[in-house]
């Protein structure tokens, strides 16, 4: 038998020769010096001879190892050589079968069950979350640690929801995988155990302001109607609840063309119990900044037809839907991190900071009424609402100056695309109004 040292000590000669070891392995000796491993078998009443590599890279203990291996699959009937062919292929086509690639092919077989937008919101989260991370991987080696780390990075920036409802897609890729033969098991089955729990109690809402600035960009530059991408533009603004600026009137807007333009939301549209609604002074009053009437001047081309700011894409008549601007935020990678609602919580943390270090006596029972909070006391409320009027309209300028720098103009909204990357067609749109427009004194008289 051939050992170690007689493998090393072996010198090249004028011609190839062999150093044979037990059942038909050997050591071919060429005269450039290379040693090679060779292992002679019969198959099928022909014989055959298999490479295992070259010494010193395949020790002999490697290179019996590969003849017994070898010849256990002789002894199922099957060709080793082709055998071997056959695991490098399935290896090569195993590294082809990346989880992108897989996931794309589900989410392209299970899109017919799903709305259109629901579909692009679930490729797209993958696309964002999930893709640069582990997408280039072969998806049968991807373990639950490595999928945990993209989870934790969605976690890390607050989005708790988000990664459990990426978790969820990602099991759903790997169960589609399952049944192709692709994989064998889903490494995010068990995850959503050790996954963050879902904050309870308060909405969330993003309270500093430069990553509110970042989150309102990132939200415009996604694909969403013109209408709805400005109806969160003045949500901001104004800070009023989601469901007063859905049923917002034009009718309800005053002095739009003059120095104090105002929006008057009748008190049987607010929240609040039946004494208020039934208040003859109990509407609330929003001061309108100069950037929330660029905002107006932006939406009149599209909407200053009907009664409606926003009226529903499918029917005019009809408010937006309630979720078109959470689903816009969710598109834009803040699910679960800041919801319409949490514009007022923005506000309130905001501005009561600027009025402990710049404000007035009184300011922050003034921002509790711009956030139309209703008072104890109903005839201290009525008085309220009159008498700070002014101040109520200078801490609206301190908060849409804050919150609008470095943000676009809001007619270059109207611009952007309507539907999803990829999308080879456009929403056409009226043609932005210009500087010198005034609104129809008609419709808006004080």
């Amino acid at each position: 038998m051939l050992s170690d040292a007689k493998a090393r000590a072996a010198k090249p000669r004028p011609k190839p020769y062999k150093l044979t070891d037990s059942n038909q392995l050997f050591l071919l000796v060429t005269p450039s010096g290379g040693k090679l491993w060779r292992w002679n078998y019969r198959y099928d009443g022909k014989q055959k001879c298999m490479a295992f590599g070259a010494y010193p890279l395949v020790s002999l203990a490697d290179a019996r190892g590969k003849r017994d291996e070898a010849f256990t699959v002789l002894c199922e009937g099957r060709d080793p050589n082709v055998a071997k062919k056959l695991k490098i292929e399935e290896n090569i086509e195993a590294g082809r079968q990346t989880f992108e690639r897989v996931a794309r092919e589900w989410h392209e077989n299970a899109k017919s069950q799903w709305a259109k937008i629901h579909a692009a919101d679930i490729i797209r989260s993958l696309e964002r979350d999930v893709f640069p991370s582990i997408g280039g991987l072969p998806i049968a080696q991807l373990t639950p640690p490595l999928v945990l780390g993209v989870l934790r990075e969605i976690e890390a920036r607050g989005s708790i929801e988000t990664a459990k409802r990426i978790r969820q897609r990602i099991s759903a890729v790997f169960v589609y995988g399952i049944a192709q033969g692709i994989v064998q098991s889903d490494p995010a089955e068990k995850l959503g155990a050790v996954l963050k729990p879902l904050r309870k109690g308060r909405q969330p809402a993003i309270t500093d302001l430069v990553p509110l600035r970042k989150m309102i960009i990132a939200a415009e530059e996604d694909y969403a109607r013109p209408i709805t991408r400005l109806a969160l533009r003045l949500l901001a603004l104004t800070a009023v609840r989601p469901s007063e600026l859905r049923g917002a009137r034009w009718d309800e807007f005053e002095d739009l063309n003059g120095k104090l333009p105002l929006w008057r939301i009748p008190s049987a549209r607010m929240k609040g119990d039946l004494d208020r609604k039934d208040e003859i002074d109990g509407d609330h009053l929003v001061p309108l900044t100069p950037q929330a009437i660029s905002v107006l001047k932006a939406l009149w081309p599209l909407t200053g037809d009907g009664p409606l700011l926003f009226p529903s894409n499918r029917h005019t008549h009809r408010p937006m839907s309630e979720n078109a601007i959470g689903y816009l935020l969710n598109r834009a990678g803040y699910h679960g991190h800041h919801v319409p609602h949490g514009f007022r919580a923005a506000f309130s943390t905001i501005m009561n900071e600027w009025a402990e270090r710049n404000g007035k006596d009184h300011d922050r029972k003034v921002i509790d009424l711009m956030l139309a909070h209703v008072p104890k006391e109903k005839v201290e409320g009525a008085y309220n609402r009159a008498a700070y009027l002014p101040r109520r309209r200078e801490l609206a300028q301190v908060w849409a100056d804050m919150l609008s720098e470095g943000l676009p103009d809001p007619g270059l909204l109207v611009d952007l695309p309507v539907k999803a990357i990829g999308s080879r067609s456009r929403r056409s749109v009226p043609a932005r109004v210009e500087s010198d427009f005034r609104f129809p004194t008609r419709r808006h008289a004080a």
